[in-house]
């Protein structure tokens, strides 16, 4: 198998001729189609999530086929289509596991962090955190569902059921999470770097109501805003334009330090939420729900052995959506 594996925070990744995978116990080997490149990829790699697996393969919206089984896998068979995403294990045991709360498990795994991941020809992965993608027919166009979709549903749930919705961040996980938006009836106000007319654009098109750079106020106050870019200083810019009762999601797993702000912006009940992972409820759920509301991808295709580029492309805002990696 081929891999692109990172030796040390902050260096280039390197294209690796490995031994091919052999499933353990309960675990899968698929062949990879395709993998999405996420902003927390970009985390791992420039040393701002602090503990990964090293040598490392990164990637975690991986869409692939299963092609060998370990002893007592039950759910998955050769030749199926799977996806992989961040959420790789969890201990099934801790309190929060015991009480549903998986993603916030005190012994878990991830992919593409504390497991290698989908920037290969392979990928071995536990198959109780796989999910069968019958029917979906593109691996490219559904690998970035596997992070940027599944994490911005979560955030839209805990968002609340409010019909003004802003969005601070106009990438992967925001060009899903609109269309969604749009299917329930909503309305997206869209935050971008100030200037970034093409991100704007591309919010318009999707059926945002409004799109703007991120200092400016929207038309209206909000009901609540997700702030998917890494970048604290949006925290304070978002309480200013939710209403009363109104919620703060914080999308990504690392971000800058938020800022000192004063208390009347947070005054009158508003509140501030952090999006840890996902569970494995929120991937059926999901997976479920995006045939039905049309969700389409928008992607830039690189070769595996251009992880670099897609990587450094994605961390200068070069393309709209999403990169995927095919081996």
């Amino acid at each position: 198998m081929r891999a692109m594996v990172l030796h040390a925070p902050g260096e280039r990744l390197r294209l690796e001729e490995r031994p091919d995978l052999e499933p353990g116990e309960g675990e899968i080997v698929a062949s990879v189609e395709a993998c999405a490149v996420c902003r927390t990829d970009l985390h791992v790699v420039d040393g701002d999530l602090t503990r990964p697996k090293l040598p490392l393969v990164p990637g975690h919206e991986v869409v692939g086929i299963v092609s060998k089984v370990g002893p007592g896998v039950r759910n998955l068979s050769v030749g199926m289509r799977i996806g992989i995403p961040w959420l790789g294990h969890t201990c099934g045991c801790c309190s929060y596991c015991r009480d549903g709360r998986e993603n916030l498990c005190d012994d878990p795994g991830f992919t593409g962090y504390t497991r290698d991941g989908g920037f290969a020809t392979e990928i071995k992965a536990d198959a109780g955190y796989c999910f069968p993608l019958a029917g979906f027919d593109d691996p490219v166009a559904v690998a970035p569902l596997m992070c940027a979709g599944l994490i911005g549903w979560r955030s839209l749930k805990m968002a609340g059921e409010g019909k003004r919705i802003g969005i601070y961040g106009f990438g992967a996980a925001a060009h899903i999470i609109a269309q969604v938006c749009r299917h329930q009836g909503r309305e997206v106000y869209a935050f971008t770097r100030s200037g970034d007319t093409a991100a704007q654009d591309m919010a318009l098109s999707l059926g945002a109501v409004w799109a703007g750079g991120s200092e400016e106020a929207p038309p209206c106050l909000l009901d609540a805003a997700i702030i998917f870019a890494p970048v604290g200083d949006l925290v304070p810019a978002a309480l200013r334009v939710v209403a009363k009762g109104g919620r703060v999601v914080c999308g990504g797993i690392h971000m800058s330090d938020i800022p000192q702000f004063p208390y009347e912006i947070l005054w009158g009940e508003r509140q501030i939420l952090s999006v840890a992972n996902l569970t494995r409820r929120d991937a059926v759920e999901f997976l479920e729900l995006a045939p039905r509301t049309g969700v389409r991808t928008t992607t830039t295709v690189y070769p595996l052995e251009r992880a670099n580029e897609a990587l450094d492309d994605l961390r200068a805002g070069r393309f709209q959506g999403a990169a995927v990696l095919v081996p």
